[in-house]
């Protein structure tokens, strides 16, 4: 077989800066595990419109298109607020997700034990949590037609119209249910079919798909606001969680702060198979791009580096490699090493971004 290839975007801000540190990492896996990868690097974003005027040129989306996984940095920042919409560097990330056609958004909420006291919720209620949350990505109320501000009578109108076919709902479902497969057989479907019928129909479809091709998954089923709440309660309950656009951007983002730190949070965004069966596929830390620090060294590169960890598991069929990778940042951890983000209120001294990836590498080489 041909050398898988990675197609990297680092984009705006700390992006290049932590995307270096995944660099380090991917060569390391090709020099101590004959793991290796074609690797190649474009712009996205604000870099993309500093030279060619587009967030996206169309042939850096021909090679996204090609490649075996991308690798998204961060995109954004203040420079670029008085553009035109439509140029604007998150258009690049949104045009890469749209032609793709990245349907399932996978978003863990991992808690490492070293950090588990960063969290606003007890120790115990996040100890050693494991979840993912299964977002559909490209329908639901962000998409759905008639929407806009109009005019009725004396004053102005917002609509937003919550769209869903069935087919739209079983593909996403399908993805939550593979995955179940590799991690404890159980999903958790959230909605409101209490109070709209396109939650009506979400829950019949899930249910449908589940019975008819995923008889040996656990499944239960969540009105979207309990399933907020019972984040917070004991979010331990859960293991897979799949739902809808909006509620999968509420939930997920809650999700993320059971854990202390956006900077420890990585994504993936998954298509349709491609010939060689691996996914279309996106993969990107969920912090921003963070300009107030950008350039500094300053940045916490884990996210990204734990983005990788989810490509070599989901497009590379590595499972075994991306906990080891998991692993390593795991034994860096609790050997007290911190960035800057995740320094406690007891202060300490931060590492840096660089001295952050040469740590993972060195517990990687301890882990052969």
């Amino acid at each position: 077989m041909s050398t898988p290839s990675i197609l990297i975007l680092p984009g705006d801000g700390i992006g290049p800066e932590v995307m270096a540190e995944v660099r380090k990492v991917i060569a390391w896996f090709g020099a101590k595990r004959a793991l290796h990868f074609e690797v190649t690097e474009d712009l996205v974003g604000g870099a993309a419109y500093d030279a060619h005027g587009t967030p996206l040129t169309d042939a850096t989306m021909a090679r996204a298109q090609e490649a075996d996984a991308v690798l998204l940095g961060a995109v954004g920042g203040p420079k670029y607020d008085d553009l035109d919409f439509s140029v604007k560097p998150e258009r690049g990330l949104l045009r890469l997700r749209k032609e793709m056609d990245l349907f399932a958004n996978l978003r863990p909420a991992q808690c490492f034990d070293a950090l588990a006291d960063f969290s606003s919720l007890k120790r115990e209620v996040v100890a050693g949590l494991d979840i993912m949350i299964v977002r559909e990505l490209t329908s639901g109320i962000y998409f759905g037609e008639p929407r806009g501000i109009v005019t009725e009578g004396n004053e102005r109108v917002g609509i937003n119209t919550q769209r869903y076919t069935e087919s739209e709902i079983a593909r996403v479902a399908r993805a939550a249910f593979d995955l179940a497969r590799r991690r404890s057989n159980k999903v958790c479907s959230m909605e409101k079919a209490n109070v709209m019928e396109s939650g009506i129909l979400w829950r019949e479809v899930v249910q449908k798909v589940r019975d008819t091709d995923y008889p040996d998954i656990a499944l239960s089923h969540m009105y979207a606001d309990a399933g907020a709440m019972q984040l917070c309660r004991w979010p331990k309950q859960f293991d897979v969680i799949v739902t809808d656009n909006l509620f999968g951007d509420l939930l997920s983002d809650a999700a993320a702060m059971l854990t202390g730190s956006l900077g420890m949070l990585p994504s993936a965004s998954l298509g349709a198979p491609m010939a060689n069966g691996r996914p279309k596929a996106l993969y990107e830390p969920v912090h921003g791009s963070a300009p107030d620090i950008a350039g500094q060294g300053k940045a916490n590169p884990i996210a990204c580096i734990l983005s990788f960890a989810m490509a070599l598991r989901y497009s590379f069929d590595q499972g075994a490699e991306a906990t080891r990778l998991e692993a390593a940042i795991d034994a860096v951890l609790a050997k007290g090493l911190r960035t800057a983000d995740l320094l406690g209120p007891e202060g300490g001294s931060p590492v840096g971004t660089a001295a952050m990836g040469d740590a993972i590498l060195v517990a990687l080489d301890e882990s052969l």
